[in-house]
């Protein structure tokens, strides 16, 4: 279930998907350009991308340092990688590399405003089972 843009678990124990791959885009951005970063990510970015044929979802997250119990004790986590990610429920691979995707992630602010200012990025994509 999607609520508010967070994605739950179901009771069964498996995420609800609409579509056979999940893509991963992660980065850093330079703290002065946070605020338009988030601005034209939720605004501009996501909403184009979500325009793209195979785009079913999208869910912005901010990793942060946790505790976790694990083999009986309890264990500090601190986050490491990239402080942003985007996760993009899509149709398959062949979608990040079409005509739409490519027009999609060169509109807007994005390029030249806020693309600049990011590093550390990286990019996964994973076949769901």
């Amino acid at each position: 279930m999607i609520v508010s843009g967070v994605v739950t678990a179901h009771a069964e124990g498996s995420m609800p998907k609409k579509s056979r791959y999940l893509f991963i885009a992660s980065m850093d951005v330079d703290a002065d350009k946070e605020r338009l970063f988030n601005e034209v990510y939720d605004t501009e970015h996501v909403p184009n991308l979500l325009k793209v044929p195979g785009v079913h979802a999208v869910t912005r997250m901010e990793g942060e340092p946790f505790a976790m119990s694990i083999g009986g004790a309890e264990k500090q986590v601190t986050h490491e990688g990239p402080r942003h990610s985007a996760l993009y429920e899509i149709d398959g691979p062949e979608v990040l590399v079409s005509r739409e995707w490519a027009k999609a992630v060169e509109a807007g602010r994005w390029p030249t405003e806020v693309r600049p200012f990011t590093r550390n990025r990286r990019h996964a994509l994973y076949r769901l089972r």
